[in-house]
């Protein structure tokens, strides 16, 4: 029988997220900057959406019972069978988190970066020298070729899950229900309102580097 794995932030987030990358390639490859650096500030909301969402969400979406030490992960690695709970594995943890922090790297180069032209810029491209936004440009570009090896890998796991395992995790992500091994730990959900907090939070944080993330003050 199926169980409540993922909850709705998570998944809305997961599909938000894909939807996102794929739109920031095709707006740059097409030269649409202005749509670009705008899908990288809803990226970046998320982002930081995700971060609270992984220390207040539900059981699965919190980093701290699903990140695990090397220890872990040898031992799921040696028998996954011994894994008992809902949500990502100590090795799929890995794989998140790699995504994740690739992300946001291309997310942050991007804040720095201007266009070949000067014509487009960064939020945070008037905070750094000429020569910083040009270097970020550069990686920002060479990154994306990181961030795509990971996505590759990520969606190699789901189709060895799909064919290899008999695991259908992308559907899962869409209902959030998943059939789990007996004695698995199911989720635990958050409240309603700590998601609209976590989305504000993110919110006011993304509108704070649009504005060219002034000084706080004391």
């Amino acid at each position: 029988m199926k169980a409540p794995v993922w909850d709705l932030p998570i998944r809305l987030f997961h599909w938000l997220l894909t939807g996102l990358i794929g739109f920031s390639w095709w707006s740059v490859r097409f030269d649409h900057t202005d749509w670009h650096i705008w899908s990288g500030i809803a990226i970046l909301t998320l982002l930081v959406f995700r971060l609270l969402w992984g220390f207040f969400g539900s059981s699965t979406a919190r980093f701290a019972n699903f990140v695990r030490g090397p220890a872990a992960v040898v031992a799921y690695l040696r028998d996954s069978s011994s894994w008992r709970a809902a949500g990502h594995s100590p090795l799929g943890a890995l794989s998140v988190v790699a995504l994740l922090a690739a992300i946001a790297v291309q997310v942050g180069l991007g804040l720095f970066s201007t266009d070949p032209d000067g014509l487009f810029e960064g939020p945070l491209a008037s905070l750094v020298s000429i020569d910083a936004t040009d270097t970020a440009r550069d990686f920002h570009e060479l990154w994306f070729y990181v961030l795509l090896a990971l996505i590759v890998m990520h969606i190699g796991a789901i189709l060895y899950y799909r064919f290899m395992l008999s695991t259908k995790l992308t559907s899962s992500m869409i209902s959030g229900r998943l059939a789990l091994k007996p004695g698995t730990e199911p989720m635990r959900p958050a409240r309603w309102w700590v998601a609209v907090l976590c989305l504000a939070a993110a919110f006011a944080v993304a509108r704070w580097v649009v504005a060219g993330a002034p000084p706080i003050s004391p």
